[in-house]
């Protein structure tokens, strides 16, 4: 379940379990936030389905390979 929440994670955004980089974002019904990396994310999102009111879920952008990439890496 994605809808429009905040704009996209950016690398400021971290993981609240261990720190890492955050690609998914869980809006509560309780009204709280959480972040969570890929790796995490994984973990505890079939709990987080019936707790949250929005999930962003942004993990195919582990996938993506920056235009600036040597062309052998494209």
């Amino acid at each position: 379940m994605t809808t429009a929440l905040a704009p996209e994670l950016t690398v400021a955004d971290r993981c609240d379990r261990c720190g890492a980089q955050a690609y998914i974002r869980a809006r509560l019904v309780s009204g709280g936030e959480l972040l969570f990396c890929a790796h995490h994310g994984r973990e505890h999102l079939p709990a987080l389905k019936d707790k949250a009111l929005d999930i962003r879920d942004e993990t195919d952008r582990l996938n993506d390979v920056p235009g600036s990439a040597p062309v052998d890496e494209r």
